[in-house]
């Protein structure tokens, strides 16, 4: 696991009250409909938590139901944003 795949993960537990440890959450683990704290309301908390934390905007655009597919999807997304600035 990478350095912001770890810090995703945290932001992930943190911004939506989940009862998962961070050890709990893998690459792999589905998110986006599976996760019931990740409702619309859900992933506006966490876009803002993740903006916070990597110093990175996300535009409205630029997020959809693939980008909250896994833990994954969303550190790579979050690596691509980082990557660019």
């Amino acid at each position: 696991m990478t350095q912001t795949q770890d810090t995703v993960r945290t932001v992930l537990i943190e911004s939506l009250d989940l009862a998962q440890r961070p050890e709990d959450l893998h690459t792999d683990t589905a998110l986006f409909g599976s996760l019931p704290e990740l409702d619309s309301l859900g992933v506006l908390q966490l876009v803002t938590a993740i903006e916070d934390r990597f110093g990175i905007t996300i535009a409205d655009d630029e997020f959809d139901a693939d980008l909250f597919e896994t833990l994954g999807t969303l550190t790579e997304f979050v690596e691509s944003k980082l990557a660019a600035v």
